[in-house]
């Protein structure tokens, strides 16, 4: 999922990444061009269980977040 929240000020960008990570998204990448976005989006990843790092590209500040899909820990392999 791609979200360009450029021109939005904070809390928008990181009310956006809350809501795609709330909706299920697994792979979210965020533009942003607000200051205080690298902050406020890093704490809702974290927030969430999700890993945030940064994108490089000509466009605008972006960051990638991934969460980690479930892992069902009853499982266990046999030898």
């Amino acid at each position: 999922m791609r979200i360009d929240a450029r021109g939005l000020r904070c809390p928008w960008p990181a009310l956006r990444l809350a809501r795609a990570l709330r909706d299920g998204a697994e792979l979210v990448e965020i533009l942003s061009d607000d200051p205080a976005a690298p902050g406020e989006l890093a704490a809702v990843a974290t927030a969430a269980g999700a890993e945030i790092a940064p994108i490089d590209n000509d466009f605008a500040p972006s960051f990638r977040i991934t969460k980690p899909t479930a892992v069902n820990r009853s499982f266990t392999p046999f030898g």
